[in-house]
């Protein structure tokens, strides 16, 4: 695809309408050398700007954003020196005012005319944006078609939520420069976003005219966090009637009795029960799906989210897509530990929620390395320094659902289950058959209550018996139910909440279930 809107075209579209405010003071650039004086004039006289990048601020929605849009009909969108520190102040100044950022570049990369000088500038950019996301404002950025070399390299991906335009190319190599390289050319698909994001290295392809509401959405989710060094204010804090905690019985409704552990992994392997994308749209306020790895089929989502007033990052499983249940992947996982991280850098609590039939069991999963990115997702939740709240909705087989569950706290539906293999897999291994995976279900203490009488779960949630049969009254119990376990971690420090998470993990198991 071609580039369609210049940068003044692309702000109006997201900006409120008279709310652009223009940050740019007159660039003075006049080099010694006459050829490349010559093409600066020509691309001045063409696009009626006088550098690849605008700045300034606007409001979308409402809330007041800096922008910063590159001109790729100003010699590619090129950054040279005065582009860099256009951007550079842009970036500080938002970083002094507090504002977030909106970063909309396109550009072949480094200004070729200024060499190494315009190159290291890209270091001054990246240490504004740095300091930016340090200081805990939001960054986002959005790759159009094409974002290339050192733009690509830096503050164009640095964003905590990068989006990218549809069919962009987006890369580090120009495909010139390849094939005068290599001798070949370069596939095409390679550098595509949508490529990228099946890879988790873009978070969203999303259309021009959709990107508006986008980042409403993400602005809403994001402006809520509190600042950091505190927790929020409680919010939510009543404990809602339904679930039941460790041992008690259930809430209005009186469904705290445990289900028949066989009956239970039956009723979630049903195809219409609540998924997490289910919940999700049923329960958030505000919601934005992300891409991941095998885009809207896999067996992962990924969501910024509002949930009972507070902001947070939700990652999941979708174990059934269409009509086939999907394995977890390596590339899954990975995308579970940059969500993670993402949390993290936001200052935003963390929503994992399981329900899994099991990773993939095959020859690539082993040569991806599914087992060590199964260690490094355990290791990354157990450390990470905001709350990690997980949901164990349904099936919870294997490495694949273990990989999710190092939290603070953990809900379960009264459904749910967790075992190292499906019962099928059980019986095969215990009497070489699956003709005993009833009896072992109900033997190996799999249950949501079984598991919260050895230290796991904390809050079981009631099905009524079956999610599938009230998924609308489920949902919102279960809601509810994390409303109210994101309140309780907010009021902790994270001093507090990182000893007491070491405290839960070291003596989970001790406990024997009846």
């Amino acid at each position: 695809m071609g580039v369609s809107l210049t940068a003044r075209q692309l702000v109006e579209l997201l900006v409120d309408p008279g709310s652009h405010l223009d940050w740019d003071e007159p660039a003075d650039t006049e080099p010694a050398d006459a050829e490349y004086r010559a093409s600066l004039a020509r691309a001045r006289r063409r696009t009626g700007l006088d550098e690849a990048v605008l700045t300034g601020t606007g409001r979308i929605g409402g809330q007041t954003v800096a922008l910063i849009a590159s001109e790729f009909g100003f010699l590619g969108g090129s950054i040279g020196v005065a582009t860099a520190e256009r951007i550079t102040r842009a970036v500080e100044r938002a970083t002094a005012e507090r504002l977030p950022v909106v970063a909309l570049p396109v550009s072949g990369g480094t200004r070729m005319q200024e060499g190494s000088a315009a190159f290291l500038c890209m270091l001054r950019i990246t240490a504004a944006v740095q300091a930016h996301r340090a200081a805990g404002i939001p960054y986002l950025t959005y790759l159009r078609n094409p974002t290339m070399g050192g733009v690509f390299a830096s503050w164009g991906t640095l964003g905590q939520l990068v989006f990218a335009e549809p069919g962009a190319r987006l890369g580090f190599l120009g495909p010139r420069v390849y094939e005068e390289l290599r001798g070949v050319e370069l596939p095409a698909d390679v550098q595509r976003a949508e490529t990228l994001a099946d890879r988790g290295l873009v978070d969203a392809v999303v259309a021009p005219e959709e990107l508006r509401e986008v980042l409403r959405r993400s602005l809403s989710v994001l402006t809520r966090v509190a600042p950091a060094g505190g927790p929020g204010e409680p919010l939510g804090s009543d404990e809602p009637d339904g679930p039941a905690r460790p041992g008690g019985s259930g809430g209005s409704g009186g469904s705290g009795e445990r289900p028949d552990a066989w009956e239970a992994v039956r009723r979630t392997r049903r195809p219409d029960r609540p998924g997490i994308r289910e919940l999700l749209r049923r329960t958030a306020e505000e919601l934005v799906l992300l891409d991941v790895p095998g885009g809207r089929d896999g067996a992962l989502v990924r969501a910024l989210a509002v949930l009972e007033g507070r902001p947070v990052l939700v990652v999941g499983q979708q174990r059934q897509a269409g009509d086939r249940e999907r394995p977890f992947t390596a590339a899954d996982l990975r995308a579970v530990r940059r969500t993670a991280g993402l949390a993290e850098q936001l200052g935003m609590p963390l929503v994992t929620v399981v329900d899994t039939a099991g990773a993939e069991l095959s020859a690539q999963a082993e040569l991806d390395g599914i087992a060590v990115e199964i260690a490094h997702c355990l290791t990354t939740l157990l450390s990470l320094r905001t709350p990690v709240l997980s949901v164990l909705l349904g099936q919870g087989s294997g490495g694949g659902a273990l990989a999710l569950l190092p939290a603070d706290r953990v809900l379960a539906a009264g459904n749910a289950w967790l075992a190292p293999l499906p019962p099928e897999g059980a019986s095969a291994i215990v009497h070489r058959d699956g003709a005993h995976a009833a009896e072992l279900a109900r033997a190996q203490g799999i249950g949501a209550y079984d598991l919260a009488a050895v230290g796991l779960v904390d809050v079981v949630v009631p099905e009524l018996p079956d999610a599938a049969e009230e998924p609308a009254a489920f949902c919102e119990r279960l809601g509810r139910a994390v409303g109210v376990a994101l309140g309780e971690l907010s009021r902790l420090s994270a001093a507090e909440r990182s000893a007491a998470r070491a405290l839960r993990h070291r003596r989970l198991g001790d406990a024997i279930a009846p």
